[in-house]
């Protein structure tokens, strides 16, 4: 495995080894639709400053996007890099490579 995708895969584990930012992507990806902060600290019953960093540290492996309307940020899962997310746990621990379901 090359150094870059070594670094970036740990990077995302990192961004998931707490259980906040766990709650987070999981409360992101079962609504499927964009949220905002006060939404999310609503649901996460953890305060706003902390949710915050939360967000920014799963931003910045990009795991969430966010858009800004007017004063709010809202947040959604960013697909693509979640759907990668179980192949880089295979090539972690050194399974083949699951094949994508054909649609």
């Amino acid at each position: 495995m090359r150094p870059a995708i070594a670094a970036e895969f740990a990077a995302w584990f990192k961004a998931l080894a707490d259980p906040t930012r766990i709650q987070i992507v999981s409360l992101l990806a079962r609504r499927g639709t964009p949220m905002n902060v006060g939404e999310i600290v609503a649901a996460v019953d953890v305060v706003q400053s902390t949710v915050s960093v939360h967000l920014k540290v799963l931003a910045e492996v990009r795991f969430l996007l966010s858009e800004h309307r007017g004063t709010a940020t809202y947040y959604r899962i960013n697909d693509a890099c979640v759907d990668c997310f179980p192949t880089a746990a295979d090539i972690v621990m050194g399974r083949p490579v699951p094949v994508p379901a054909q649609s």
